[in-house]
């Protein structure tokens, strides 16, 4: 680990007097879980505080709280450190003329976005403020009956590796608390987290490797090991179900320590990481059989692969739970304060070696339902009576067995035919629905696919229409079907347009197409009933001869406006001429200006960054609402693909896109040579995709609670119903649950999604998912269930929806707020008794704050000039409709290190940290994150690796211009292609690979998905968040 001068920044927790202080709590309305004035969200007292820590809330006045002791975490620069450096600090104001530092190649002053610094301190002020903070390894510190933790024994400064296996009787041990520091000067504004200064990065020697265990590190000097502990050599053991981390005071000797050896850097290997989670998980869970024949149970994570089998609950594929065991009481709820949700992915593909859902078909009559509450036959239903009649397990109310579906009871009080029945047996299943469940009781046409291609100027003459057009041709060959047909019932309908809309007739007895143009924008018409949808089979040749045509038919055009709003309406009224239900794929470049419905003007306006008014860039303008709400009433979901190259007012024209359960594509700035096959990939896998359309879902509980919010890209009609016009395998709809009454233990809760839509063949279908989860009276219980990826997508879709009517930095402030709330309950109810200095996480919970930092590093919650508007709309909505996996990858990026393959195995290399530290110069690695994938490559990395993967001989020779590997027939580019294939196939966005070469320009934008470092726009490391967070706790707690 490199030693070389480390510069200092000052105490966190000494906040002076007068520096931005903390009135009483702002009124506003808070989002979500935390919304009516009787939820759970309680308004932080007066001198709480609610710290929005890397996003620069004011600093707490006052002493720190009594007992908790100073701790700060030194300021780190990999190369020589220049004294009097500026700490990056966001409170405070700024001092007159001070600008932060520019390192090359980057001159970005930090202050763009966040306009408060501190003043630099001398060189004598830091020496007499080095404090460390020490972040020691898991030993458990669960007593009896307390859920497992993860805790580091205060003041033990012998270790800093990894984990490492302690005497079980030496559960926590502290060196007595150290002499406070004298107060620094008040010049210093004193955030509650200082930065890390950026490093800089054409320096000497390049990115250090991952830091090699070095056993001489037992102690610092001058430092006595703690009571009781042997000098420890570094040994690695297998790592126990708890960490705790502790920020002592100052070291003993204070100052005069600066003389000897410079501090040691905090070893970021003794803080939680994600990577050992996973492997963990990996390691004890995956590749078997996980059965869901057990309330309650926690399944294993998303990120480990295992075969599941439905054994009475849902698949966790279908529904994961933020904790599979709810506590009895909202007083209960209210003081955890851990949100109750589900997350339901109600059509999520499953793998080959699982078995697809079953269908009921009960014909006429219809499935079985409670008289009373509704909820469908399940597998928790109670037979009585010898078989005549059943107990609802949703409502308690006794219903009579229809005489079809009587069958007798065996010894036991089960049914003889339990397991030869899905909807008595298992969790998920589909009954085919009559015709009371459809449209005006007449069963559903197939379902139609409608091209809408935006034919202006730039697009033709960029070649995109002609790369549309020739792809279709053979597109249309692999519409969707259901297992059992041979082909797609699907019809298709084609629409080009630029100021106006022309509709083309491409009935089968045609010779040639017919356009017909409609000119009127304001009262769209669908100008032609027959011939318009058709079956791709029987009209192949018009079809096919349409496609060759259109490019030459517009090549001359000069027309550069463009209409957007009537294009979805001409979509749907030719679905509501047609009596079916179908989707928009809609291809568009520009923002609609042309004179029409749904007009838009340029809004983009940066000086509204972090102010009240930001939240207005992410409202929709024009009558987008209203569009959105006649698409979903009429069964059309819109796909659309942009193709900007300037603002287009993603948040006005994504709307109606984000209500009908469409999937929005974005491509900047597009390139017909570099960015087809990602565009071309995309098409492929939405085309093919399967889904259900027209479709409406229902969550039923138990008694005792009830669904109240749900957090998604659908329409809500009601309080109750989920609308979508459409819902494929990768949409997930987040719902939360509160109490309206006491649990109980016995009895579990127990949560039934069923979703009434029209299959792709036009059957009227009902997807039943079920599951049950355990209660209990003890907290301990509740974290113990918890499950974080679960938690953080809940959390991610409750602040994106907030900041519609929200200014961000109270959204930013709820987070924190919650998840100090959460650990602090966790601490002070379930944990050992431990010092203040103590940070306890739950062993469910112990990545949370890492997650909890990603989320509110991202760019949707932290404004910066340099992300466009459009982007982070894009993101918001892209977010909003993801399931648990998607939001898991999508915030904290998988990092492999492929210079390590193994060309011998199948096995993927492990990842690693999302850190520069992870980085090595000899390395090359690949980063994903569901949206954007980077091949990062060291400047010393290995000539054979640069020869076997891009066919050139060195380093210097790669274009930073390349967007794809070359097919080359070596092992090694073989093995690396199909990681690639395999990391894209589980995602629904195809991600365009960025070749990054170190010390370059577009190195600065692979650093963002770097998220355990400081941000260079500003966003806390993960270190700087865990004591932000733990000082937080203190607070609650003191």
């Amino acid at each position: 680990m490199s030693q070389q001068g480390y510069v200092a920044a000052p105490p966190y927790s000494q906040s002076q007097p007068g520096i931005g202080g903390f009135g009483p709590p702002s009124s506003s309305v808070h989002y979500g879980h935390y919304g009516d004035p009787n939820s759970s969200y309680s308004a932080p007292q007066p001198g709480v505080s609610k710290s929005s820590v890397p996003f620069g809330s004011p600093a707490p006045v006052g002493p720190p709280p009594p007992g908790a002791q100073q701790f700060s975490q030194s300021s780190f620069q990999n190369g020589s450190g220049t004294p009097g450096q500026q700490p990056h600090r966001f409170q405070g104001p700024p001092p007159p003329g001070n600008t932060g530092p520019s390192y090359p190649p980057y001159s970005h002053q930090s202050q763009a976005a966040f306009p408060n610094t501190a003043p630099a301190s001398s060189t004598a002020q830091l020496a007499d403020q080095l404090n460390s903070m020490q972040i020691n390894s898991y030993v458990s510190c669960s007593g009896p009956g307390t859920a497992p933790s993860s805790c580091v024994p205060p003041g033990h400064p012998a270790a800093f590796q990894g984990p490492r296996l302690l005497p079980p009787t030496q559960q926590q041990m502290g060196l007595p608390p150290a002499p406070q520091l004298p107060p620094p000067p008040a010049n210093n504004a004193n955030g509650l987290c200082a930065q890390p200064a950026l490093p800089p990065m054409a320096r000497q020697g390049g990115i250090p490797g991952p830091a090699s265990p070095n056993p001489n590190l037992q102690h610092l000097p001058g430092q006595p090991p703690g009571p009781g502990y042997p000098p420890q050599q570094a040994n690695y053991g297998p790592q126990m179900a708890a960490s705790q981390l502790s920020y002592p005071g100052a070291l003993p000797g204070g100052p005069a320590q600066l003389s000897g050896p410079p501090q040691k850097k905090l070893d970021p290997d003794s803080i939680p990481s994600p990577i050992q989670v996973i492997e963990n998980d990996k390691a004890a869970r995956g590749g078997q059989v996980y059965a869901t024949n057990t309330r309650g149970q926690v399944p294993p994570l998303v990120t480990t692969n295992c075969v599941i089998q439905d054994q009475g609950h849902a698949s966790p594929r279908y529904i994961r739970c933020t904790t599979y065991c709810f506590p009895v009481t909202s007083d209960m709820a209210k003081q955890a304060r851990v949100p109750l949700a589900a997350v339901i992915q109600p059509f999520a593909a499953v793998p080959p070696d699982e078995t697809p859902l079953y269908l009921v078909n009960h014909g006429e009559t219809g499935p079985i339902r409670c008289n009373r509450c509704k909820a469908y036959m399940c597998p928790f239903m109670q037979f009585i009576e010898g078989g005549r009649r059943y107990q609802c397990a949703f409502c308690n109310c006794i219903n009579d067995v229809p005489p079809f579906f009587f069958q007798h009871l065996d010894h036991m009080g089960r049914r003889i035919d339990h397991y030869e029945r899905p909807e008595l047996s298992l969790g998920s299943y589909e009954y085919a629905a009559t015709s009371d469940y459809c449209r005006d009781k007449k069963p559903p046409n197939p379902p139609a696919f409608i091209f809408m291609i935006d034919v202006s100027y730039r697009n033709i003459k960029s070649g995109l229409v002609k790369l549309i057009c020739d792809e279709l041709k053979t597109l249309l060959d692999k519409l969707p079907r259901e297992e059992q047909e041979e082909s797609s019932a699907i019809r298709v309908g084609f629409v080009t347009y630029h100021k106006v809309l022309h509709f083309f007739n491409v009935k089968s007895t045609l010779a040639q197409p017919q356009m017909m143009v409609v000119t009127d924008m304001a009262e769209v018409f669908v100008p032609l009933l027959d011939g318009f949808l058709v079956d791709f089979e029987e009209s192949r040749s018009v079809v096919t001869n349409l496609l060759d045509q259109i490019p030459e038919l517009f090549a001359d055009t000069n027309e550069s406006e463009t209409v957007f709003a009537p294009v979805i309406q001409a979509g749907v009224e030719a679905l509501k001429a047609a009596e079916c239900a179908g989707k928009l794929f809609i291809f568009h470049s520009s923002l609609p200006t042309a004179e029409a419905p749904g007009k838009l003007k340029n809004r983009d306006d940066k000086k509204l960054l972090n102010t009240d008014k930001e939240k207005t860039l992410f409202q929709p303008q024009g009558n987008y609402e209203a569009l959105a709400k006649d698409c979903v009433a009429n069964g059309c979901c819109v796909n659309l693909f942009l193709f900007p190259n300037q603002y287009v007012d993603v948040a006005s024209m994504g709307l109606v896109t984000m209500y009908t359960g469409g999937t929005l594509y974005k491509y900047n700035n597009f390139q017909l040579n570099t960015d087809s096959p990602q565009f071309l990939s995309d098409l492929r896998k939405d085309i093919q995709k399967k889904m259900g359309f027209d479709a409406t879902m229902r969550v039923r509980t138990s008694t005792g609670f009830r669904a109240t919010d749900f957090f998604g890209a659908v329409y809500m009609n009601n309080t109750t119903d989920v609308e979508m016009a459409a819902v494929d395998c990768d949409k997930a709809v987040t719902v939360e649950f509160k109490h309206d009454d006491k649990l109980n233990e016995d009895a579990g809760a127990l949560i039934q999604c069923a979703v009434l839509y029209t299959s792709m063949s036009g059957q009227r279908r009902i997807r039943i998912h079920n599951i049950g989860l355990n209660c209990s009276s003890q907290l301990a219980d509740i974290y113990r269930a918890c499950e974080t990826d679960a938690l953080i997508n809940f959390f991610a879709k409750s602040a994106f929806k907030a900041i519609l009517s929200q200014p961000l930095k109270t959204v930013r402030d709820i987070l924190m707020n919650q998840t100090a709330h959460m650990l602090a309950c966790y601490k002070k109810n379930c944990a050992s008794p431990a010092a203040v200095s103590q940070l306890i996480l739950p062993d469910t919970m112990k990545v949370l704050p890492v997650y909890m930092n990603c989320l509110l590093k991202s760019c949707v919650l932290a404004g910066r000039p340099e992300i466009s508007t459009d982007e982070r709309a894009f993101h918001r909505q892209l977010v909003m409709a993801m399931g648990v996996a998607d939001t898991q990858l999508f915030f904290y990026p998988l990092l492999l290190p492929i210079h390590s393959l193994d060309l011998k195995s199948d096995a993927v290399p492990a990842a690693v940290r999302c850190s520069e530290e992870r980085l090595s110069e000899g390395g090359a690695f690949l980063l994903a994150n569901g949206l954007s994938m980077f091949l990062w490559l060291g400047a010393g990395v290995s000539p054979e690796l640069i020869q076997g993967l891009f066919n050139v001989p060195s380093f210097a020779h790669i274009s930073a211009e390349t967007t794809s590997l070359p097919d080359l027939d070596n092992p090694f580019s073989k093995k690396l292609k199909h990681i690639l294939e395999q990391i894209q196939s589980q995602k629904p966005h195809t991600m365009k690979l960025m070749i990054v070469k170190q010390r370059e320009q577009p190195e600065m934008l692979f650093r963002q998905f770097l998220v355990e470092d400081k941000s260079i726009y500003g966003g806390a490391s993960y270190v700087d968040f865990l004591v932000c967070i733990h000082k937080e706790i203190s607070q609650l707690l003191s």
